[in-house]
């Protein structure tokens, strides 16, 4: 009697078009192509990865930002900076350039 009573249940509860639409909004929340669940993690992570990208970006500007600030001020920072790119040394130094 119980599994007679249990469809009786599912017969009188569950309709036809009740699976379809649950099945239909199943197929689109995991498998369609814009709002899968995989589209999403793959846009969060780009988006993640993009901010990352923007802070390293911001950090390397505010770098050069001083660094030009510097060198129009301070003669010992443009010495300093324009011996470091060309490997220019004093007549008393060695340079040892590490690569």
């Amino acid at each position: 009697m119980k599994a007679e009573e249990m469809l009786l249940w599912i017969r009188r509860y569950i309709s036809v078009w009740l699976v379809l639409i649950v099945a239909f909004i199943i197929y689109i929340y995991f498998y369609s192509t814009d709002t899968s669940l995989g589209a999403r993690s793959r846009l969060h992570h780009q988006i993640d990865s993009l901010k990352t990208e923007i802070a390293r970006y911001n950090d390397s500007v505010v770098y050069y930002q001083q660094l030009n600030a510097a060198l129009r001020t301070d003669p010992a920072t443009m010495e300093r900076v324009i011996r470091e790119h060309y490997h220019m040394k004093r007549p008393h130094e060695d340079v040892y350039v590490f690569e």
